[in-house]
């Protein structure tokens, strides 16, 4: 039997790829709805036309909003039922949606969330990395100096890092996130649910060097990143070490201790040592050796 619905906002996920990830409740509310809100009418369109729904579209997008929401508010003061979607997935995830949601609460109008498919939470189900914290981060900038610095400021955060990326940067963000945030495990899911649907795991620098060598991929593409001290079982010796001399060249003992704790969990009072050895040259051929300060177990 189909659900009823009381007037208000209803904020509805969409299929990322399949067009049958899509709740029953969901179809019920399309269908019941006085108008849809829509990033993209056409996109919407082939979903309802798929599904038998004949309700009208609005346009709702990044560059219309301030002009639409007007609109749309005048409909749910009248008690309409307005359904807004996304393209794919569950809108207000790197969308403007948050500010119609904002107006209409401020006016005292219900606001319903319908949930369902979204390209982050499929990514993390699906990738292998630590799902108990994660922070999703949209996309970065397109620079690489702008996309350094974001992801200087996430370093530390103690979680899963989700990101969106271009097919065209895909290769150059990689290597910005090896360099930023160390040698961490990732995973670069691509088409996520669409016949297409490709995962490819490994550390950063490995992927970067894959997208470096095959070009960009096609599609809609989802990176996640493990956290930071995740790798840390991983690091040699003469890994850490030469993580060290790269951030004695940038600064101080003291902050290169401080930098390379944040991004690999390990101790930094046993960093901050090892580079007072390696500064000094009191480490035989070059650096490398066994330190059990450092070892796999010290954690």
């Amino acid at each position: 039997m189909p659900a009823t619905f009381s007037p208000g906002l209803y904020v509805v996920a969409t299929p990322i790829g399949n067009a049958r990830d899509i709740t029953l409740r969901a179809l019920d509310l399309l269908a019941s709805a006085d108008i849809i809100a829509c990033e993209d009418t056409r996109v919407t369109r082939k979903l309802l036309l798929i599904h038998g729904i004949e309700t009208p579209t609005l346009a709702y997008h990044d560059h219309n909003a301030a002009r639409m929401r007007p609109r749309l508010m005048e409909r749910l003061n009248k008690g309409e039922i307005v359904a807004l979607v996304s393209d794919a997935g569950t809108p207000l995830i790197s969308d403007p949606g948050y500010r119609l949601v904002n107006e209409v609460r401020a006016a005292d109008i219900a606001v319903t969330a319908l949930p369902g498919a979204s390209a982050p939470m499929a990514a993390l189900a699906s990738a292998g990395l630590p799902t108990n914290k994660f922070l999703f981060a949209g996309f970065l900038p397109g620079k690489s100096l702008a996309r350094r610095r974001a992801l200087a400021e996430l370093a530390a955060v103690p979680a899963t890092l989700v990101f969106f990326e271009a097919a065209p940067r895909l290769a150059a963000s990689l290597v910005d996130m090896g360099l930023e945030l160390g040698p961490r495990a990732a995973a670069v899911l691509r088409e996520l649910t669409k016949k297409f649907e490709e995962a490819r795991h490994g550390a950063l620098s490995e992927l970067a060097a894959h997208y470096q060598a095959a070009g960009p991929p096609k599609g809609e593409i989802v990176v996640l990143v493990a956290p930071p001290g995740d790798q840390a079982e991983s690091l040699e010796p003469a890994e850490i070490d030469a993580m060290l001399q790269a951030a004695l060249g940038q600064g101080s003992v003291k902050d290169a201790a401080k930098a390379l704790a944040e991004r690999t969990g390990l101790p930094r009072r046993d960093l901050y040592n090892r580079a007072l050895k390696l500064r000094d040259g009191e480490l035989p051929d070059g650096g490398t050796e066994k330190d059990s300060s450092l070892s796999k177990g010290s954690r």
